[in-house]
């Protein structure tokens, strides 16, 4: 079925193609467009997010040595820096948010039945934000401080395969707490969250809505015990207790009862004190499960460092949420791909192996088995150099 088509075909073969054309026409982004189209953006943008390009200048050079190969990679209109750098200034990033949302949809499906930790049957979340900083000179619409620039990325991640399901842009001004208001909680799904989003009448709103959270007490946190239950301290849980806020501005935004759980973390060698509307879980399960949301930290991390999200092709902020979204885009559909191939290795590791192989006419399945591209590696790594 793929006979002759390079690895790049095949890859955005797994995009639904009908679905993209929906969200173009949404924004109508196509309108009076003879040539280079959005699909044409999109897949450009995708190929330096995959191959890791520097800048417009990279992109434009690095398809161009390959002109032949473009109409078969699916890139119909002619590549120029110029004309990327205006689709991403003025095409409408709303088509491409939209799309990555529709593979998020599609990935979460893929793995909503992967085991979790824990053994929970609930969905559990992660929220957390992200700051990456501008050049405030060149981004004087992101003013963050008087020197500096910045934009945060608001995510909420679904820890059953790592999947972002709620991403926001927002000015670096933001508060993360503000987020809150944006978003539609899941009756009986878990919300792990640190202390900036500590504010107790957005969590009543939470819990009103059948949801749990679990987040951390401030060290100035002043409440009212009901209850305490027994713990086993060997365990690393020091208290476990039932409590209502006893200061009346908070308790007027939180009547409901809360509980306060204080457990030793050995790995870090301090007391942490966990608050949470559950009061069904073990005390352990609660602490373990905070400590989950460290995966959200490092989904920011591991986008940092193996996506274009740091350095931007263009200065507006239509082109920077362009590739934003077109990144995420990028980072959902290697995950798809790694569950519909039922591939074992590492996002990282496929990431590796695209990077250097989008020209080649292998079938996909066979150049993502890293038991068979294992000691290509090491040549296809001098490809890397020649396009840098």
């Amino acid at each position: 079925m793929n006979a002759g088509q390079s690895i790049f075909s095949q890859l955005m073969n797994f995009l639904p193609a009908h679905d993209f054309r929906q969200c173009v026409a949404r924004y109508t982004g196509d309108y009076k467009l003879k040539s280079f189209s959005c699909w044409d953006q999109f897949l450009c943008m995708a190929f330096a997010q995959l191959t890791y390009r520097e800048s417009l200048r990279d992109i434009e050079a690095c398809l161009r040595a390959n002109q032949a190969k473009l109409y078969h990679m699916g890139i119909r209109g002619r590549v120029s820096r110029n004309t990327l750098a205006n689709a991403n200034s003025v095409r409408d990033w709303r088509i491409y948010a939209d799309f990555a949302h529709l593979l998020i949809n599609q990935a979460r499906a893929l793995y909503r039945d992967d085991e979790f930790s824990l053994a929970l049957q609930q969905t559990v979340y992660a929220l957390d934000a992200t700051t990456i900083d501008l050049c405030l000179s060149l981004f004087p619409w992101a003013y963050f401080r008087k020197r500096k620039g910045a934009v945060k990325l608001h995510t909420l991640l679904d820890l059953r395969g790592n999947i972002p399901t709620v991403i926001i842009i927002t000015h670096g001004l933001i508060h993360e707490v503000n987020i809150l208001d944006q978003l539609t909680f899941e009756a009986g799904a878990f919300y792990l969250m640190d202390r900036a989003y500590l504010d107790f009448p957005r969590l009543h709103r939470l819990h009103l809505a059948s949801a749990f959270f679990v987040t951390r007490a401030r060290k100035r946190f002043d409440c009212q015990r009901l209850y305490s239950a027994p713990v086993d301290r060997t365990t690393g849980v020091m208290c476990d207790q039932i409590v209502t806020l006893s200061n009346p501005v908070p308790r007027a935004g939180y009547p409901d009862k809360l509980r306060r759980i204080r457990y030793f973390d050995p790995l870090q060698d301090r007391r942490l004190i966990f608050l949470t509307n559950n009061f069904t879980l073990p005390p352990l399960t609660v602490a373990q499960l905070y400590r989950s949301r460290w995966q959200v930290e490092l989904f920011f991390k591991w986008i940092k460092q193996h996506l274009r999200i740091r350095k931007f092709y263009g200065t507006s902020e239509n082109a920077l949420k362009t590739q934003i979204w077109i990144a995420i885009s990028v980072y959902v559909l290697v995950a798809i791909v790694k569950k519909q191939l039922n591939l074992e290795g590492s996002l990282y590791r496929i990431l590796q192996i695209l990077s250097v192989s989008l020209f080649e006419k292998t079938p996909i399945l066979e150049a993502l088995s890293l038991s068979d591209y294992e000691l290509q590696l090491t040549t296809a790594g001098k490809q890397l150099i020649l396009f840098h």
